[in-house]
């Protein structure tokens, strides 16, 4: 993708609450007051950290330029580096990609033809 978007990884269930509200705003944008991106080179990280194990899951492509709410990098001293906060809902219309994600799992190579129905 073009370094001009951002993203943002959510479930498929919080994506279809925000086709029912109009805008999306995640469970951490009430305690934080923000919605947490990333850019590409922080994908694989932010997936590996925050969302191991979990199924279900989506990458949002968002173009800033298409946002109705204020963007701004803030750095994480921790990681020392910079992430895209989104601060305020985010408006469907500034993502223009939906991709569905497979699970991460600690030995992703050996689970990939592994399915348990």
């Amino acid at each position: 993708m073009d370094a001009s978007v951002i993203y943002h990884l959510t479930t498929v269930e919080e994506w279809e609450d925000a086709q029912d509200r109009g805008v999306y705003e995640p469970p951490s944008f009430t305690r934080e007051g923000f919605i947490h991106c990333c850019t590409k080179e922080q994908l694989d990280s932010v997936l590996t950290r925050h969302f191991k194990g979990q199924e279900n899951l989506i990458r949002l492509v968002i173009d800033p330029s298409l946002l109705t709410q204020k963007l701004q990098y803030d750095r994480d001293e921790q990681l020392q580096q910079e992430f895209p906060h989104i601060y305020g809902p985010l408006n469907l219309s500034a993502v223009i990609e939906i991709v569905f994600l497979e699970p991460i799992t600690s030995d992703k190579e050996n689970n990939d033809n592994k399915r348990e129905d």
